[in-house]
């Protein structure tokens, strides 16, 4: 039986704006087995990000529970938490806004080191920043460079390297490889998967590309205005979703074929409702070819639709 890392019951994370409530993420459960990786896909404003950071204590959720080995994260006292942090960390999207450009390389990878005074002299920090700046493949002379004289894959590099340096059990990657050209982004998936491997680690992967889920990906979780609306195995998604709405997203990967120039696409019509003080009902209803009164009327739980898939769908 696959060991829990990570579950999460019931999370919301509400934002108090002069319109009234926003719900960025509304009751969002799920669980992580231990060097698995769940993938979180979903259109812009759909509440991925703002879960990676409430999962991490970084935005403190509204209510719910987020266990970390059986221990509810959010119930931990200041002294707690900082303890628990070296555990949990976090890759963010845009590589240049989140290192700090005064700083060299060697200091940006080592910053998590003395600030959680973990070594005990200043070449035994030197020693570990240099293993993983071999690790992450960033090479030994960049080490006095600063992050505006390297491209976009190296300044991810450096921040996989801060995240990974503490040697974390679970590493949250918010669309790590979006900012990115295409063939870099093959070499950092890579990087990840080879990392997951060696060192034994927990993702939550959060992106809008679906082909980028679905290579990374053990489960994918989709998300709708701050709502999950399916999940299930990668292979299971991509073979038979049935949300209408994990349709559109499918149906909207570019094929590189000729003869996909001419296939029908199901396109998404409609306006994105608004996530400030959400009506009742299916929140993908007012876009939904399929919606009926029914779908209008009350909330919609996520329900097994087979073994291991979930969606939350009067039609199914």
């Amino acid at each position: 039986m696959e060991e829990k890392l990570i579950e999460i019951n019931h999370l919301k994370k509400y934002f108090h704006t002069p319109a009234g409530m926003l719900h960025a993420v509304d009751d969002v459960s799920f669980v992580i087995p231990k060097g698995k990786t769940m993938g979180v896909v979903g259109e812009s404003g759909c509440g991925k990000s703002t879960l990676g950071r409430t999962m991490l204590c970084l935005d403190p959720p509204t209510s719910g529970e987020i266990l970390f080995r059986g221990t509810d994260i959010t119930k931990l006292k200041k002294k707690e938490m900082k303890a628990m942090r070296p555990k949990v960390q976090m890759v963010f999207q845009d590589p240049y806004s989140s290192l700090n450009g005064r700083m060299t390389v060697r200091q940006l990878i080592a910053e998590p080191l003395l600030v959680n005074k973990v070594c005990r002299s200043r070449d035994e920090v030197d020693q570990r920043v240099e293993e993983m700046m071999d690790t992450v493949g960033l090479a030994s002379r960049l080490a006095a460079s600063y992050p505006h004289e390297l491209d976009g894959g190296r300044r991810q590099r450096i921040g996989i390297a801060r995240a990974l340096i503490l040697n974390p059990e679970f590493v949250v990657c918010d669309e790590p490889v979006s900012a990115l050209d295409v063939s870099i982004q093959a070499q950092i998936l890579n990087l990840l998967m080879d990392l997951q491997e060696s060192m034994g680690l927990t993702y939550l992967f959060i992106t809008h590309d679906l082909s980028v889920v679905r290579h990374i990906s053990n489960e994918i979780m989709v998300m709708y205005l701050g709502k999950c609306v399916e999940r299930a195995d990668a292979k299971e998604i991509f073979r038979n979703p049935v949300h209408p709405y994990t349709k559109a997203l499918l149906a909207a990967i570019p094929i590189p074929s000729v003869e996909s120039c001419h296939k029908q696409r199901e396109l998404i019509q409609g306006e994105v409702t608004s996530p400030v003080n959400p009506k009742p009902g299916c929140r993908f209803a007012a876009r939904c070819p399929y919606a009926t009164d029914a779908c209008r009327q009350g909330e919609i739980p996520l329900k097994e639709v087979s073994g291991g898939h979930y969606a939350a769908c009067r039609l199914v």
